[in-house]
Order: structure tokens, then sequence, then C-alpha cells
């Protein structure tokens, strides 16, 4: 595995690249790093604001064809956000780097984990959690799915849906209680009476009776922690405890 000087090298290599780059106007840290030492086990997170009429991807490529040939990184994916672009790298050691940039107007904190390096950053509104009707809703999408796949005889994908009953009703609990909702951050810090219950909505083996057993226990985690969208919840309560019925119909 990788080791903090590991991690290190990597962020001075692509810091001092940055500041040597005059289309690089601003860069920032993001992510558990941003504001605390992290742990052993912690990713690294930079972003970096780019002159204006300056493509963004351009820049980027620069930093992969350096980063591939410094320390053999191999590019998982890319993904869209808004103005700004991430790249995600996997380094010898499983080191994960998050490599993201932005046009200058654009740069700026989406949330409180964001440390300015140099350069300056823009006023922006830091993302909110999601709703609780969405969350909700989603839900109880997901769970009409995984009953009519345990009917269709497709277990596989039914325990996909039951998991994500589950999951939706964790961020749910998460929300409630004003821990984060985005990949699973909050859930080991919930009560132990809430991981109780999500504990027993995993799905221990792909048969009927026991895809129904965790689906049940899914959606009584989602009712339970359904308080802020209690006049929702209650309207669907009669369909969703219908789909643990031993037969629809």
């Amino acid at each position: 595995m990788f080791t903090i000087d590991d991690r290190n090298r990597v962020r001075d290599y692509v810091l001092e690249r940055a500041d040597a780059d005059a289309r690089v106007v601003a860069g920032a840290a993001v992510g558990s790093l941003a504001n605390s030492e992290g742990d052993r086990w912690s990713d690294l997170d930079l972003t970096f604001g780019v002159a204006e009429g300056v493509p963004i991807h351009e820049v980027l490529d620069d930093f992969t064809i350096g980063l591939v040939s410094q320390f053999e990184a191999a590019h998982l994916f890319y993904l869209p956000s808004g103005a700004a672009v991430y790249r995600v790298f996997l380094l010898p050691g499983c080191l994960q780097l998050d490599l993201s940039a932005a046009p200058e107007s654009q740069f700026g904190a989406l949330g409180p984990e964001f440390r300015l390096l140099f350069g300056q950053a823009v006023e922006k509104p830091h993302m909110q959690p999601p709703e609780a009707q969405q969350l909700l809703g989603y839900a109880v999408h997901h769970a009409v799915r995984a009953r009519f796949c345990i009917e269709r005889g497709r277990p596989w994908q039914a325990e996909y849906w039951v998991s994500g009953v589950r999951d939706y009703a964790l961020s749910l609990a998460c929300r409630r209680r004003r821990l984060p909702t985005d990949h699973g951050r909050g859930i080991d810090t919930l009560p132990d009476t809430v991981r109780r219950a999500a504990a027993g909505a995993l799905i221990r083996s792909p048969d009927r009776d026991e895809l129904l057993r965790a689906l049940g226990a899914a959606i009584e985690l989602l009712l339970e922690e359904a308080g802020e969208v209690q006049e929702l919840a209650g309207r669907v309560q009669p369909q969703l405890r219908q789909l643990t019925a031993g037969t629809l119909w």
C-alpha cells in the first residue's frame, strides 16, 4: 500500500507542475486533507482554476501525461460537474488522486472541505444534501422494482434494488441528523439502533424468501427514517407494506 510519503510526493509533483503552468491561475486542496491531516488511507484531492478561454481538457490532458509518465498512474474515469471536470487516477500502492479543474470565474468552494493554496477563489453557494422527498421517492421506486424482479425470477437484479432501498433509507437517516449523506460518509456515526436495523436489510442469499425478508426490513427502516416527509411516507406506506406480502395478487 502507498505511504504518506508517497502521497506527499504526488501532491508536491502536481502542485509544482501547476505552479509552472501559466494556464493554471489558482489551486486548492479539497476533501479529507483540506482542513486536517486525514489518515494514512486518505486519497489526494486537488482542484485548479484555469485561465478564461483555455480548454479545461487541454490542461488536464497535460497533467495526465505527466502522471502516467512519472507515477504509472491509471486514468480511471472523468466526470463533468457544472463548469468543472474531474479526473480520477489510481497510482501504484492503491493511491487515488482526484484531479479537477474549472474556469477561474467558476473556481471556488462547493463545501467546507476546501483550502485555497494559491490564487483566488470566487464565492459559490455550497452544495446542499438531496431533498428528503427525493431520497424517499427513489427508495419507493427501488422497492417496487425489487419486488417485481423477485416475481420475475431475477434475484440478482432484485438484490440490486433492495440494497438501493436500504442505502436511501440510510441517507434519510443521515440527513435527519445533519450527517453527511454522500457516499455513505455519515453512516458509521449513526446511532447503533439505526445501524442494527440496517443490518437486518442486508441480503444473505439470493433465495426468494431471503430477498422478501430483506426487502421488508429495508422498507421498515425507510418508513422509520422518513420523518422529514411524513405525509408522503404515510401515503405510500400501504403500497410499500403490500410489497412484502406473500403474493401481490
